[in-house]
């Protein structure tokens, strides 16, 4: 079975970097995939409120035979649900349908800086009384960009354990990433690998051929290697194993340059902008 790195975070807590993603998996689907994720090795399981699915998290993690404290379960705050009492009720929600007392890492899902009067400091605020009474282990956030990180920084007392955002060869977001590293915040991955977008890249295939491994493999091995952690979203048995096979091979300095260099900068991002995204789910 691969190893999969773990990584400390500012609070030290722990967190494998390579995971399950369960964004888009229907519900009654979800089981099934996390289940087998479970077998195949995985210990790192990504949900949030909107994506409809926690409950079925939570089952299969009792279902595995599992230690509850082997598997490191991540949940995020649905975007209406900023308002400090709302954020309470909202996180109540999330461990009752886990079936958990607690969760390893709860995010506020959007900043939402249009919505709200600019508010998520009362949000990230309410967040520190989950981590100060231990039912979320760790705190952090996603989509957070560097001004709504300074933001934080200047009016609490907590610093993000992680910020997810979407990166990935054509969107490396590095200056995100830079204030993250600068400060202790660890960087997780979403869209890791563009939605398919990079598979069919030249660099991409060209790398993929001379490492004998697939262009999937070689994009998330780009992100392990450059300290991002990743929950690629598979509910396909065979494509969850290749995506945990990231750890018998390496990139050369020049391969990882190479990929590097695909980025696009704002051109290159795949889903909305933390500056302007204000959807709430009806």
């Amino acid at each position: 079975m691969s190893a999969v790195p773990i990584i400390t975070l500012n609070d030290g807590s722990t967190i494998p970097q390579l995971g399950l993603g369960v964004y888009q998996i229907k519900p009654e689907d979800t089981v099934r995939a996390v289940s087998r994720a479970l077998e195949i090795g995985y210990r790192h399981v990504d949900t949030a409120e909107m994506y409809g699915n926690e409950k079925e998290v939570g089952e299969a993690v009792r279902a595995s035979g599992l230690d509850r404290g082997d598997v490191f379960v991540t949940s995020k705050l649905n975007n209406g649900f900023h308002e400090p009492r709302d954020a309470r009720e909202a996180f109540d929600a999330t461990l009752s349908e886990l079936g958990f007392d607690y969760v390893d890492l709860f995010l506020i899902h959007w900043p939402l800086p249009t919505l709200y009067d600019g508010d998520f400091v009362s949000t990230w605020k309410t967040l520190e009384g989950f981590h100060r009474d231990g039912r979320a282990r760790s705190i952090g956030v996603s989509n957070f960009q560097i001004e709504h990180l300074e933001k934080l920084a200047s009016e609490t007392d907590t610093v993000p354990a992680v910020n997810q955002i979407e990166a990935h060869p054509y969107f490396a977001n590095d200056a995100v990433r830079g204030y993250g590293r600068e400060h202790g915040i660890a960087t997780e991955a979403w869209s890791p690998i563009a939605k398919g977008g990079v598979l069919d890249d030249p660099t991409i295939t060209r790398i993929a051929e001379k490492v004998g491994k697939t262009p999937a493999q070689v994009v998330l091995r780009w992100h392990i290697q450059r300290g991002d952690i990743v929950f690629p979203k598979s509910a396909t048995p065979s494509r969850m194993r290749e995506n945990f096979e990231l750890f018998d091979f390496e990139l050369g300095y020049d391969d990882m340059g190479e990929i590097t260099a695909l980025d696009r900068g704002e051109e290159g991002r795949t889903g909305p902008n933390p500056d302007t995204f204000a959807y709430v789910p009806s």
